[in-house]
């Protein structure tokens, strides 16, 4: 997911996101354990990806609490 597409979604569906993605990083860690893995690289990947939409929702957070 590009960071356009991130900065798209709303607060809800950030934390969402990261539940997702935080759900695949751990099956592909524990497949990676056991051998199963094909792409090791995608591990690395799925990290960044949660990096950034973390960015953004943190930044969104930030905008509401100056809103009010």
């Amino acid at each position: 997911m590009k960071n356009k597409e991130i900065k798209k979604l709303t607060k809800d569906q950030l934390v969402k996101k990261v539940d997702l993605l935080k759900k695949d990083l751990f099956n592909l860690r524990f497949r990676k354990i056991n051998g199963q893995i094909e792409n090791p690289a995608k591990i690395s990947d799925l990290k960044k990806e949660v990096a950034r939409v973390f960015t953004n929702l943190n930044y969104k957070k930030k905008l509401w609490q100056k809103e009010f």
